[in-house]
């Protein structure tokens, strides 16, 4: 029976950045420091959320928008988003609080020019992987060795629209 729960959505203030480290270290492998953690809250703020349930923190995403040169000559300047993490206290999973954190991620950078979004994801996390293609995200390829413990990822892709030929 799926547990019915109230649950607010917000940024990051400066205040939650011990718990987004808590959540990360017990529900992710990877583990961030504080001062990455506040770093993209000071440069990303609208796209640094927390999920709240009865005023405490059990879920994080942060992303932002980055730009990189695209194309065969590698001329062509585009802008994607990008999930960098996003983790939900093992308690509070498989409640909606993840869908919920990257459709809101998800928002937070589809701009105008943001053509797309991606991230990566551990090739065995079926669950995070089942999540995301029912978000529209794609696989488009399988980096090996990604992780620092050598697992693979898969890089997944969400179009916003098609970039226009050139």
């Amino acid at each position: 029976m799926a547990m019915m729960i109230s649950v607010k959505l917000r940024q990051c203030t400066p205040a939650d950045i011990n718990a987004v480290t808590a959540i990360n270290k017990v529900s992710l492998p990877e583990n961030y420091s504080q001062a990455f953690f506040t770093e993209l809250l000071n440069t990303t703020p609208e796209s640094f959320m927390v999920a709240e349930v009865d005023g405490r923190v059990v879920g994080y995403i942060m992303c932002r928008v980055e730009h990189a040169f695209t194309g065969w000559l590698k001329t062509r300047l585009t802008a994607r988003g990008h999930i960098i993490s996003v983790a939900v206290m093992p308690e509070y999973r498989r409640s909606g609080i993840g869908r919920a954190l990257v459709e809101a991620g998800l928002a937070s950078v589809r701009k105008p020019r943001v053509s797309s979004c991606y991230l990566e994801v551990r090739v065995n996390n079926a669950a995070a992987i089942a999540l995301y293609r029912r978000l529209g995200f794609d696989v488009t390829e399988t980096v090996d060795e990604y992780y620092a413990d050598g697992s693979s990822a898969y890089l997944m892709s969400k179009q916003f629209y098609a970039l226009p030929a050139r």
